[in-house]
């Protein structure tokens, strides 16, 4: 796969990770943005024309001041897939990047193929509340995030070594910037009211859940599935919040078999 940047109207410049040839398939990363390796996208390649784009705010993407609510950050979504000149591409949402998908299939439900949302936020339950990312620290990040908390952090700094001054400032400066772009629509509380719209989505839908996510527990796939109309369910087993990266097969498989 290749990088490419893209200019959208509203002014935003966005770096896209592209490759693979077939059917169009859009994916949305989470708040912690596409990692140094994404081995799922390699294998979702061999059988779609994959599109990863990066959100402003996040590598070299550009425009983040032109984003400040959800509504910015669905329809910047929207002006991407225009500026890929795509149509109808299935798109493919993990975390926060599921819950902008969604609002996306909400917003213009005719204007995508299947959807499939890994762990998506977007709703909350006063009985499993989600906890707050913004307060973490790098260590209790991976404990959250991952089923193998020791093996995540290794994947969520690529390998960098933090006791190393400039590496652990780049890192952090990066990680700030990321984390400034994510709190505009997910602080202090995931809960943007997309509930009271889901009932718009008319697209086929899938959730995936890893069975050991402990930042948004599978409890909340039932809450999904009850909202979302004809959604069905799929669950990995030794994976946490970050299931993509945790079983890339696996995750890889069932979204393959999914969309067909």
């Amino acid at each position: 796969m290749k990088w490419q940047s893209v200019d959208t109207r509203k002014g935003t410049r966005c770096r896209v990770l592209e490759g693979g040839s077939g059917a169009p398939l859009v994916f949305f990363h989470s708040a912690g943005g596409l990692l140094a390796d994404n081995p799922f996208l390699d294998r979702l390649a061999q059988g779609y024309h994959v599109f990863a784009p990066e959100w402003p705010g996040y590598g070299d993407s550009t425009g983040e001041d032109l984003l400040e609510d959800m509504l910015d950050f669905a329809l910047h979504g929207w002006d991407l897939i225009d500026a890929l000149g795509l149509r109808r591409p299935h798109i493919v949402g993990h975390s926060m990047g599921g819950m902008i998908a969604a609002e996306m299939a909400c917003l213009a439900p005719r204007d995508l193929g299947k959807l499939v949302l890994a762990a998506p936020a977007g709703l909350w339950d006063d009985a499993h509340p989600i906890p707050d990312i913004f307060a973490l620290l790098p260590f209790q990040l991976a404990e959250v995030l991952f089923h193998d908390p020791q093996r995540g952090q290794g994947l969520l700094t690529g390998g960098a070594d933090l006791a190393d001054i400039e590496a652990l400032k780049e890192f952090y400066l990066a990680s700030q910037r990321r984390l400034a772009q994510a709190g505009k629509i997910l602080f202090p509380i995931p809960n943007r009211r997309l509930s009271k719209r889901l009932y718009r989505l008319e697209a086929e839908s899938l959730l995936v859940w890893g069975v050991s996510d402990r930042l948004i527990i599978p409890a909340y796939a039932k809450r999904w599935q009850a909202l979302v109309p004809n959604a069905r369910v799929e669950t990995i087993d030794g994976a946490g919040h970050m299931l993509p990266y945790e079983q890339p097969e696996a995750f890889s498989k069932v979204v393959q078999a999914f969309l067909g």
